[in-house]
């Protein structure tokens, strides 16, 4: 059931429309005692979840007892995060998800399922894991708060996969992406209906119905100037409310070019991005879009880590990103990367297939990855200051630009915001 909606390609949304949207809402749901909030970690700032928790907190004051960031194997937020992002949010009410640890598994999705939405390319059963505290907390409202964006391992972000991911567990978060990258991430991005979100959706029907989970969705885009605006908001506890969202998502947040793009020009906000892990994004989104043997140019000056999590920064320092056949027969080889296989959907998500390259351009901070760490995992390395001189993102417009010297570039300022394509290689 949706309880509310609001959502347009010409909507911008303030806080007041935020606040007015959730408090109908809730008034809809009737009285609440005990409520959990599980919003999306820092790394997903411009979804205006972080608002949207502290509204919720001050719509349920101390019936809101537990705040449970989706931080999937994400680093869990600092203080100084915590505080810029929920605002007068009490952080005594911050619980850290540990996906190593601290989950129970509700069920397990049969192997035949799994072979028969992955198109038989995977051969196991999927757990269905959340953190512990959904379970034992005895909350009678669950609030999943997030953005629904194209996404690279599950075809559009939010949903269910912000509890099954964000609360997940090990096992769960590795098999749910290599289905994903194995089915293929160019068939992935920008669809709604995918064989990842299949196994979601049928988790939510089979064996998380217990959970009072309502769902709180924006979608959040940039704009022609530039600026980061949302356009929806969305609050329902089924598919309905995430359909309605991802239909406007697809609106909003996909840009299809009118020619393959030689080269892509990516700004990575030093606030949101020091892995590749998450930059990498600026690969995912924008994949489709690139020519063969064009460039993408990735300007990262807070890069300092490859992976959040230390294990699987290790294993993407020891097997890098080289493509899907070195990938699966790493994998096929290696038992360490058999028992991570979200790791080895990330090197294959990493990479561009050898199609066109990829030159990061970290800082050059003690704590920045060095030239010698970029090249080892195959990526090119380029000198921030020289490139930054050259494509200066202060002076450069979202989309195509010409510069002085008459070279075309397509420039990208936030690269989780969106997803670009050129027809050849999109089908919806």
């Amino acid at each position: 059931m949706i309880y509310y909606q609001n959502g347009s390609a010409t909507n911008n949304l303030s806080r007041e429309d935020l606040e007015a949207g959730l408090r109908e809402a809730f008034g809809k749901l009737g009285e609440k005692h005990k409520v959990l909030a599980i919003p999306p970690d820092y790394t997903r700032l411009p979804s205006r979840a972080g608002e949207l928790t502290e509204i919720s907190w001050e719509y349920y004051g101390d019936r809101l007892t537990d705040i449970l960031p989706a931080l999937g194997t994400h680093t869990p937020m600092t203080d100084d995060q915590i505080s810029h992002m929920f605002g007068k949010t009490p952080a005594n009410l911050i619980r850290i998800h540990d996906w190593r640890n601290d989950v129970v598994t509700l069920g397990r999705v049969s192997a035949e399922i799994v072979e028969e939405v992955s198109e038989y390319k995977v051969h196991f059963d999927w757990p269905v894991q959340v953190n512990r505290l959904l379970v034992e907390g005895n909350f009678d409202l669950i609030l999943s708060i997030g953005q629904v964006v194209p996404h690279e391992v599950v075809g559009m972000a939010n949903y269910n996969k912000n509890v099954f991911v964000g609360t997940g567990g090990f096992e769960a978060i590795n098999k749910s992406h290599y289905v994903g990258a194995v089915y293929g991430m160019e068939r992935m991005m920008g669809r709604a209906d995918t064989p990842v979100r299949r196994l979601f959706n049928y988790a939510s029907e089979n064996f998380a119905k217990q959970l009072p989970i309502v769902y709180v969705l924006t979608v959040v885009g940039v704009n022609k100037e530039g600026k980061q605006q949302t356009y929806g908001l969305f609050v329902g506890d089924d598919f309905a409310v995430f359909d309605v969202a991802a239909k406007l998502s697809l609106e909003v947040n996909f840009q299809m070019v009118e020619k393959p793009l030689k080269k892509v020009v990516v700004w990575l906000d030093p606030t949101e991005f020091k892995s590749t892990w998450l930059g990498n994004k600026s690969i995912y989104r924008t994949r489709m879009a690139i020519a063969d043997g064009g460039e993408l140019v990735v300007l990262a000056p807070a890069l300092k880590e490859f992976g959040e999590d230390k294990e699987i920064d290790r294993l993407i320092r020891k097997y890098g990103y080289f493509g899907t056949p070195e990938t699966l027969k790493a994998v096929e080889d290696n038992e360490e990367l058999r028992n991570n296989l979200g790791a080895a959907a990330h090197l294959i998500h990493g990479s561009s297939e050898g199609r066109f390259s990829i030159t990061y351009c970290p800082g050059k901070g003690a704590e920045n990855l060095t030239r010698e760490e970029i090249e080892s995992v195959g990526f090119r390395w380029g000198d921030i200051d020289e490139t930054m001189q050259k494509y200066n993102f202060q002076h450069l417009k979202e989309g195509f630009n010409i510069l002085p010297d008459g070279e075309e570039v397509y420039y990208i300022s936030s690269p989780a915001l969106g997803l670009w394509a050129h027809r050849d290689r999109f089908e919806y």
